[in-house]
């Protein structure tokens, strides 16, 4: 009899051996087992987005974000300090923080009132003398996340003391999020609190997708095109880069051959905002490929995925508008994820500006929005398929080759600007099958063991042409 325990196992073989072929086993997408075992050890020990500092400047900001299943609270504190803390009372685990986002001087525990400060250090409760009257407090604060970091704004935190520091693990994905979040001195602020919203369907669809799946724009989303939402025609904009930036960090640039060809540049921003754009904070190869993109989407393994591009809300009435999304997609069991949603722009974007980004980002990659609308139904069925007792019986394997040698019209790049494993054109696979090897290499390391962060030698030499 095949315990749980095999049958997890089996489908990480199949995983590791597929991923190099171009097949993935369709059951990844619901198992149960998996699915625990994920919790443990992909959220419990990557580094995981939480929150941008533009959503806590002032000390005493804090939002409550997740880690895997669990609360945490990400609090600026007296000093101005970022803390994430274990969203659990010291005394009998109950959550002290009830509230999505606020400013506050300390936590209560609504139990029996245990108290902590923003740096989650137990500073009082009821009755102390009679009740606890020779107890240390030392020791008995709010639980810490093991690491907190923060990279280009954005707040990541991990729960493995021994995972790397963060700039390690982006790799090179970090040189990548320069070149969208370091465009100016001004840098980039959250465009108000973030979406939230819950899919039938299982986290990685949103990885993968994000990762840099492309080819399902002109099937699933032909309808943006249809209603003017997006300027670029679908065959251009398939033209351009599918990057592995480290293992497990994949992105997708759409972008022009040459940055003086007509169509928009510097993903979709306003002119006048464009000329901010200058080399105070990145290098001039990243200002370059910058200005040359119509499109980045990326993701950072696991969860966290990031999108900008021209969008319009009306294409009859208003013109597109360059829009930068942010979000993680939430594990919540094998068949459900919640999607946190962040509209993102640059500081010194004028207000009219940043209504306009914010209008078009709801009218596409919102709850509401036709890109989002478009997405949900698909990676539902994604899901039920994986939670399947036929997938399981008939070891279903889903088709990842796109972009394999002798598949497509995909080439890797030998020349170009930036680190990563570089395909040209965008029809290609490899950055799904680059989650996918991470994935597995993860959910297989041991306790203190991490998996390779760097590509081997044969990274920065895998091409034939020169695209770039």
């Amino acid at each position: 009899m095949t315990s749980h325990t095999d049958s997890s196992a089996k489908l990480l073989n199949a995983v590791t051996e597929g991923a190099e072929k171009g097949v993935i086993p369709a059951s990844i997408f619901g198992d149960p087992d998996l699915y625990r075992q994920e919790l443990r050890n992909v959220f419990g020990r990557c580094w995981v987005f939480l929150a941008h500092e533009s959503e806590i400047p002032a000390k005493g900001d804090y939002v409550l974000r997740k880690i895997g299943e669990d609360h945490f609270i990400v609090v600026r504190d007296d000093e101005g300090e970022i803390n994430v803390l274990f969203d659990a009372c010291r005394h009998r685990g109950v959550q002290v923080c009830r509230s999505d986002s606020g400013n506050t001087s300390h936590f209560r525990c609504p139990y029996h009132g245990w108290t902590y400060n923003t740096k989650g250090n137990l500073v009082g409760a009821p009755l102390w003398r009679n009740a606890f009257g020779g107890m240390s407090k030392e020791g008995n604060g709010l639980a810490s996340a093991a690491k907190v970091a923060s990279y280009q704004g954005l707040v990541f935190g991990t729960l493995d003391e021994s995972a790397p520091p963060l700039k390690e693990y982006l790799g090179g994905m970090a040189w990548y999020l320069d070149l969208v979040f370091g465009l100016n001195e001004h840098g980039v602020e959250v465009l108000g609190p973030p979406q939230r919203f819950v899919i039938d369907a299982n986290w990685k669809s949103g990885a993968e997708n994000f990762s840099g799946d492309d080819y399902h724009l002109g099937t699933l989303h032909r309808s943006v095109w249809e209603i003017g939402a997006f300027p670029v025609p679908f065959h251009e904009n398939m033209m351009g880069y599918h990057i592995q930036a480290s293992p497990g960090h994949s992105l997708s640039f759409s972008m022009a051959q040459d940055a003086d060809e007509p169509g928009p540049n510097y993903f979709g921003f306003p002119d006048e905002l464009a000329q901010s754009f200058n080399t105070t904070n990145i290098s001039a190869d990243q200002l370059e490929v910058a200005r040359r993109s119509r499109v980045f989407v990326g993701n950072v393994f696991p969860n966290f995925s990031m999108l900008a591009l021209p969008m319009t809300e009306d294409g009859s009435h208003h013109p597109p508008v360059g829009i930068l999304t942010l979000r993680t997609w939430q594990p919540h069991g094998p068949g459900q994820v919640e999607v946190w949603n962040w509209f993102a722009g640059y500081k010194n974007l004028t207000p009219e500006q940043k209504d306009r980004a914010y209008r078009a980002g709801l009218g596409t990659f919102s709850m509401g929005g036709a890109f989002e609308v478009d997405d949900t139904e698909p990676w539902i069925t994604v899901s039920r398929t994986g939670s399947s007792t036929a997938a399981k019986l008939l070891d279903f394997q889903l088709n990842y080759e796109m972009g394999k040698p002798g598949v497509g019209i995909s080439k890797p790049v030998k020349e170009w600007p930036g680190p990563g494993r570089v395909q040209w054109t965008r029809y290609e696979e490899g950055v799904q099958r680059n989650l996918y090897t991470f994935y597995a290499e993860m959910m297989r390391s041991a306790p203190g063991e991490w998996p390779s962060l760097a590509f081997g030698e044969d990274a920065a030499d895998t091409g034939e042409e020169s695209q770039a």
